[in-house]
């Protein structure tokens, strides 16, 4: 059933007025990206999680999507998604890993020309992608695969974000980026201390790695 008008633009804790205050608080958090912002203050949150979660969707926290995983708090997909755009070469296209309920997908989606996003939880891959065709995103290609490995054939990439933290970066992964491309990533142990990296492919065997805040993420598991 096609979403009505009213469920897409929210009424009381899902309403136009709480996402402004959602912007507000992420420029206040550090996030400068206008366009970036102005995206996040489109884009229907509230839809990419249980119903009964709705009137938290524009909290600054993580929440439960269901089978052990979590939609990012907003600040952390604004943080990761202006840390993809400051790339200083084109971002035509992106690949994310663990596309989960599709909230990190959409925002990519009115950002970049081309989003591939795979998900290895059958369940989630496919509301995701019933949500996202419901919302009208016909940019955005979803898989269900083991994103550790990436999409080889589909290589190489722009950018690749990562939505789960694995212990160390997976080599897949690297060999995927295009030349100057950058991979956003948390890695580290979970319950133990994480980090959020930016890894920027200067040739065939050189990587840049700069360690940007920690962060706290679902681990990311291999099939």
């Amino acid at each position: 059933m096609a979403l009505s008008r009213l469920a897409i633009e929210g009424i009381g804790m899902t309403s136009q007025r709480t996402r402004d205050r959602m912007i507000q608080r992420l420029r206040e958090q550090g996030i400068k990206n206008e366009k970036l912002l102005d995206v996040m203050r489109k884009v229907p949150r509230h839809l990419f999680m249980d119903a009964a979660l709705a009137t938290r969707s524009y909290e600054d926290t993580a929440l439960p999507i269901g089978h052990g995983q979590t939609i990012s708090q907003p600040y952390i997909v604004a943080r990761m998604t202006e840390l993809l755009l400051a790339s200083e070469q084109p971002l035509e296209r992106v690949l994310e890993i663990g596309t989960g309920s599709g909230y990190q997908a959409a925002i990519l989606g009115q950002l970049i020309t081309k989003v591939y996003t795979v998900e290895r939880i059958p369940t989630l891959y496919k509301q995701a992608r019933e949500l996202l065709d419901e919302l009208g995103y016909r940019n955005i290609r979803t898989s269900l695969s083991d994103g550790s490995w990436g999409i080889t054939y589909e290589a190489p990439f722009d950018s690749i974000i990562v939505t789960a933290a694995p212990e160390e970066v997976p080599q897949a992964l690297l060999e995927q980026l295009a030349m100057g491309a950058r991979l956003i990533i948390p890695t580290g142990k979970q319950g133990a201390a994480q980090e959020l990296k930016v890894i920027t492919r200067l040739d065939e065997t050189e990587f840049q790695e700069q360690i940007i805040e920690p962060v706290q993420f679902v681990p990311l598991v291999r099939s």
